[in-house]
């Protein structure tokens, strides 16, 4: 049987910011000058980690 893969779940700004051992203020910050890899729903920023870290990997993440 082929197993059925589920979607990944979007993480909110707090939970990328743990993910990636950084404050929420430097998530921010990245949002507000385009760094990172992230998606606005209504009000909301959120992230899938897979992206983000691609992105750390992909060593666009330097200031």
């Amino acid at each position: 049987m082929s197993e059925i893969m589920k979607p990944e779940p979007w993480v909110s700004t707090k939970e990328i910011a743990v993910h990636m051992g950084v404050t929420v203020e430097t998530v921010r910050k990245w949002i507000k000058l385009e760094k990172i890899p992230c998606h606005r729903i209504g009000k909301l920023w959120k992230f899938q980690v897979s992206e983000v870290d691609e992105w750390v990997k992909s060593g666009k993440a330097v200031e």
